[in-house]
């Protein structure tokens, strides 16, 4: 209600203090903190009447991420994310560089559960935006050359002598995986170069913002150009506003994300990239149409709202609709397995395609959902 479905006849203890903007796209507002997205509208696109039923923050993210609805709170992935997924059925699209990367740490319920270890995210784990950013473990040690490297392989090849045939879970070998892409990006310049965003012109990066969304944003687009395959960007912190909702969001949230955003897909834009990288921007639920009583919003999965761009997807609309207090679709309601099957849709994966998890059980890749249709067309 406050960034992509605003209802400004509703009452004010629900439409909030923000006003709606008209975009460039004829009959389509969005919230007055996102001029810039307003003003390339017919480069995105908004589904507002996204939804689920889980209100818990662990339980919420997983089912964003995988698809899958976890019915209890955990701290890490029952079920792979969509990274992982993409990981482990595409691959990297360069092989100097990872498939799967998280910025500017690792995201929660990122990882990749029964798929194993070596489809996890790589992650540079520091921000981008500070002045002596460096990527952890990418380069060697000043006292460790690359020959000296290479003894030490052949030194671990020498003395692992661990039996790897019961390996049930497959973790050695995932870790063997994830140690042998680790050698492979640390003896190749390619990931250094790719990670390096003080290559990128300070205008360009001014552009994305000097925080750290703007600079992870400018960075995953680096990443992917060079071969990374899927990116997930932590939008910074603090969005949980269950007070002063308004403050927050104003001062600081939404113009760093709407100034992130555009910037991306502007960029991407003017590489001829649009149709060739999705962009996608949602939370793990929406928030409650009544404002509480420290000025914030709580928890809602009733209704919410996804981002996408390029990808070769329809652009310049906005699908669905909800009631007077965007508390639940009223028109074209979709699922986490509808949002998240148009994107493997774009990437050309089958989101029915079966795993096994670790008790041999068939796993497809979503559980339910279809692309929607007026995306995808």
């Amino acid at each position: 209600i406050d960034t992509f479905d605003p209802k400004p006849d509703a009452p004010a203890e629900i439409r909030g203090e923000f006003k709606p903007i008209s975009t460039n796209v004829p009959g389509v507002q969005i919230g007055e903190l996102l001029p810039l997205q307003a003003k390339m509208f017919d480069k995105l696109a908004v589904v507002r009447s996204a939804y689920h039923t889980n209100a818990g923050h662990g339980m919420g993210s997983q089912w964003m991420q995988t698809g899958y609805h976890a019915t209890i709170e955990v701290n890490d992935n029952i079920y792979p994310s969509t990274g992982s997924v993409v990981a482990n059925l595409k691959g990297a699209n360069d092989p100097g560089l990872p498939a799967y990367v998280n910025l500017p740490r690792k995201v929660p319920f990122g990882n990749a559960a029964y798929l194993g270890a070596s489809y996890n995210p790589f992650t540079p784990d520091a921000n981008p935006n500070d002045p002596g950013f460096q990527v952890r473990n990418l380069r060697l040690p000043g006292r460790v050359s690359a020959e000296r490297l290479e003894n030490r392989k052949k030194l671990v090849a020498d003395i692992d002598t661990l039996r790897r045939d019961v390996d049930a879970k497959g973790d050695i070998s995932g870790l063997d995986t994830f140690y042998r892409d680790a050698m492979e990006m640390v003896t190749n310049t390619k990931a250094q170069q790719a990670f390096d965003a003080n290559k990128e012109a300070g205008k360009l990066r001014d552009k994305y913002g000097r925080n750290d969304l703007g600079q992870s944003c400018l960075l995953a687009r680096r990443l992917v150009e060079a071969g990374v395959t899927f990116v997930s960007i932590q939008a910074g912190g603090g969005w949980d506003t269950h007070s002063n909702n308004f403050t927050e969001l104003k001062k600081k949230l939404l113009p760093q994300f709407d100034q992130g955003v555009a910037a991306l897909v502007e960029d991407l834009c003017d590489r001829g990239l649009q149709d060739d990288v999705l962009v996608m921007a949602m939370g793990e639920f929406g928030r409650t149409p009544k404002i509480n009583k420290d000025a914030g919003r709580d928890h809602w999965p009733g209704a919410m709202s996804v981002l996408y761009a390029g990808g070769g997807l329809k652009m310049g609309q906005a699908i669905g609709t909800t009631d007077s207090t965007a508390a639940y679709p009223t028109s074209k309601a979709y699922t986490p397995g509808c949002v998240l099957s148009t994107m493997y849709h774009v990437l050309g994966i089958d989101h029915r395609h079966v795993f096994y998890d670790d008790g041999k059980r068939p796993m497809p890749v979503l559980a339910e959902g279809d692309p929607i249709k007026e995306l995808v067309g």
